[in-house]
């Protein structure tokens, strides 16, 4: 059980964090994504098969104490954005923004659940799994390391050439998974700091117990 809740927690995640994506993009300017189809919470047009299903599977069977994953990346095109200076950090910074935005909901409505005396195992199972899934994307995708979202603000405050930019997304998942296991402690215990602060102010007890951790 735990399995479906945190690959279907993880499919529904990617999915906001890429349509706020196409919606920043819409909203300063560029329908790129509207006229992709890519607007819209329909899983369909968002699945990517290896990150959004078979490595999430993988991960979690083989208990790596890591979850990650991705959907198909929504088209956007910068050149019609108002803001050709900022107009792309901030459609970059849009995806980890609506991941927080939905692990605070999910945070609140736990909470809530919790006073009121409602809800039992498996909904408490399915927040903390939110919450920790989208905390985790958060992090993970701020990290300045193309193809990530970190570094498109890297790029917009650093005086950095195209060319340089260039070779560094074309070698971008290398660094990535590099980084991924020389520095996973590093991320989890980010993540895990962050969970902390969710448990304490948020949501009044120990999230993580949900989980089975």
């Amino acid at each position: 059980m735990e399995i479906i809740i945190a690959i279907g927690v993880l499919i529904f995640s990617v999915i906001i964090h890429e349509v706020a994506h196409g919606l920043s993009a819409f909203w300063q300017g560029d329908p790129t994504a509207k006229y992709a189809g890519r607007l819209t919470l329909n899983p369909v047009k968002h699945l990517d098969p290896v990150g959004s299903i078979i490595l999430p599977l993988l991960l979690v069977v083989t208990q790596a104490g890591i979850i990650i994953g991705w959907a198909k990346p929504v088209p956007y095109n910068p050149y019609n954005l108002r803001d050709q200076k900022y107009g792309p950090a901030l459609v970059s910074v849009a995806g980890p923004l609506s991941n927080l935005i939905f692990a605070l909901v999910c945070g609140i409505f736990f909470n809530l659940f919790l006073k009121l005396g409602i809800g039992g195992d498996l909904v408490f199972s399915v927040f903390s799994y939110a919450i920790y899934i989208n905390l985790l994307l958060m992090v993970f995708n701020l990290l300045p390391i193309p193809p990530l979202d970190g570094s498109k603000l890297l790029f917009t405050f650093l005086p950095i050439s195209e060319h340089t930019k260039q070779v560094m997304e074309q070698y971008g998942f290398i660094f990535i998974l590099v980084f991924v296991f020389m520095f996973f402690p590093v991320i989890f215990s980010l993540v895990q700091f962050v969970m902390n602060i969710f448990s304490e102010y948020i949501v009044g007890i120990n999230i993580m117990r949900f989980m089975g951790f």
